[in-house]
């Protein structure tokens, strides 16, 4: 065969234009009809990383485009595969990361008579109520266009969700290589500036002037947008107190004299003009409402979708465009015309700071034996103060609501948890995405029952030798313990108090510990970030520690019905 009539299939077409787009990793599982392209990604240079489970895998993708503010990748083999996928394709949409899943499909023609092809469904339509685009490949030649397609959607305005479908018959296609090398280019400048209103700028500098009491709200978005020398010179600049959701914790140290994190409640309640940043009125923030917000609080949003104003509450003052962009604006009107911030208002939140902090002490210098949630969590932060560049991952219940308040951050986007959705499942993917996008030791401080959602996940960790250490408070159930009402099977929220959860770690090569004193925990721990190898460790709590639906429980009508029930964090 000539140069002129040499031939390139679908398989490496896909790698080709992944690669044009500086796509270095990818995150899947292998299988028809998909096998040979995860074969030709990693024998091309794109480092593959082989998961036990799809969802783990697409939540890997997702973390990385949230790291990196590039689409992550996830490859599915099709039906099955394709559908444990989608989860975290749709999770990743709901928290505005960055994400592609490509799934081989099944033959059209046979899917589209329902005449019963292997793994028959159609995945391009199912897909679509969960993404923010879903497209289809029908021709080998269209590959290129398709894969450029996906990575400016997803990156693009809004980011999120992309699904890509491509049936196996398009990946066996073949066409001349000359003529295939001009079907694939690189996205040029993916997620564009968009510059806000000169007159919305002043609209909303007006408005923060005339406010008694201004409130900034730091959402992931504002994480994700890697403008933090911007946002901390406004926040500084201003002198007005600011509030950091989860995922913005250390965009400015916790720390910081300007953080109201430790007094939240009393921020929300009073602030009367709240600059959004990267942030959005949903139930995460009471959707705005009454009472848990001030009844005449005025809102400034910055959101890079005009879509999103109003959708909660009326935006007195939308900023329109791209965080850096925005912030920019407003820091430069603000060192023109500087801002006032009341000392009675700074006074009043930091007087709250100071004994919430007072009473946060009190909680973590107590000695229970067995441990409970907060002496765990106090070990957990004094470790992880000692390890600065380690990231955190989180989820659980009442071990997302608790290590949020007791662990304090001191580094942007080294924080990961459940997000938009509070979906249980993301902590080994994210772990492992933050592990191999940064190379830093990561430290997923898991519950019990969150950490079955992927905890076979720990082989993968153990096979690609990841830093990552994860440990498990473990109160032997969901939320807590309780007894069974029928006296036989367990209640619906037990598990296992005395599993060894460490064990996992052991049978895959990795180093497990079993600790049930802070002092065996600060040991452990310390011992496994500074090792840097794959490590479980399983921290025995009180099966009583915990409570039914933690910070949630007003929206749990059986929690909220039961007397006693208070609301902390499982």
């Amino acid at each position: 065969m000539t140069a002129s009539t040499r031939l390139i299939d679908g398989f490496h077409l896909v790698v080709e234009a992944l690669k044009a787009n500086d796509v270095a990793t990818m995150y899947g599982i292998v299988g028809i009809p998909v096998t040979d392209l995860a074969r030709v990604a990693q024998a091309s240079g794109i480092r593959y990383i082989g998961f036990r489970q799809e969802a783990s895998a697409g939540n890997a993708a997702a973390a990385a485009g949230f790291l990196t503010g590039r689409p992550g990748v996830c490859l599915t083999t099709s039906g099955p595969g394709f559908l444990n996928g989608l989860p975290a394709l749709a999770n990743a949409t709901a928290n505005c990361f960055p994400m592609i899943q490509i799934s081989g499909s099944s033959n059209r023609a046979l899917v589209d008579l329902h005449r019963g092809d292997y793994q028959d469904i159609d995945q391009l339509n199912a897909a679509r109520p969960f993404v923010k685009e879903a497209y289809r490949i029908g021709r080998v030649e269209d590959i290129g266009r398709g894969v450029a397609r996906a990575i400016r959607t997803a990156a693009s305005g809004r980011p999120g969700g992309v699904y890509l479908d491509i049936p196996g018959a398009v990946l066996g296609q073949a066409m001349e290589a000359a003529a295939g090398a001009e079907t694939v280019w690189r996205v040029v400048d993916p997620a564009p500036r968009q510059l806000p209103a000169p007159e919305a700028v002043e609209h909303a500098l007006r408005m923060l002037q005339q406010a008694r009491r201004p409130l900034i709200v730091l959402g992931k978005g504002a994480a994700y947008a890697q403008a933090d020398n911007v946002i901390r010179e406004f926040v500084e600049a201003s002198g007005i107190p600011f509030l950091p959701m989860s995922m913005a914790k250390g965009l400015l140290p916790d720390a910081h004299p300007q953080s109201v994190a430790a007094a939240r409640s009393l921020a929300i309640a009073r602030a009367d003009v709240v600059l959004l940043v990267g942030a959005r009125l949903n139930w995460l923030l009471a959707h705005g409402n009454s009472p848990q917000w001030s009844a005449d609080a005025k809102f400034v949003q910055v959101d890079i979708a005009p879509s999103e104003f109003d959708s909660n509450q009326p935006i007195a003052a939308p900023l329109a465009g791209d965080i850096g962009s925005v912030m920019s604006a407003l820091r430069d009107g603000v060192v023109a015309h500087p801002l006032t911030v009341s000392a009675e208002w700074t006074d009043e939140l930091a007087e709250r700071a100071a004994h919430n902090d007072a009473k946060m002490r009190e909680r973590l210098a107590e000695d229970p034996h067995p441990m409970r949630f907060y002496n765990a969590l106090g070990v957990i932060h004094a470790v992880l103060q000692e390890n600065p560049d380690a990231y955190v991952v989180n989820e659980g219940a009442n071990a997302l609501d608790l290590a949020r308040n007791v662990i304090g951050m001191a580094v942007p986007r080294h924080r990961l948890d459940t997000g938009t959705w509070g979906v249980m499942g993301i902590g080994m993917g994210y772990a492992i995405a933050a592990a191999v996008e940064t190379g830093q030791p990561v430290v997923a401080i898991e519950g019990d029952s969150a950490f079955g959602f992927s905890g076979m996940e720990v082989e993968t960790i153990c096979r690609y030798r990841l830093p990552v250490t994860v440990v498990i408070l473990n109160n032997g159930g969901v939320y807590r313990g309780d007894e069974s009402p029928t006296g036989t099977d367990p209640a619906p929220t037990v598990l296992n108090a005395q599993a060894h959860h460490e064990l996992i770690a052991e049978a895959f090569g990795g180093k497990g510990y079993h600790v049930t004193t802070p002092a065996e925990l600060r040991s452990a721990l310390s011992a496994a970030i500074g090792s840097r190898t794959p490590s479980v460790i399983d921290c025995e709590l009180d099966p009583a520690a915990g409570v039914e639906s933690g910070h949630l429980a007003s929206l749990n009508p059986t929690s909220a019905a039961k007397p006693g029930k208070v609301s902390a964090g499982g």
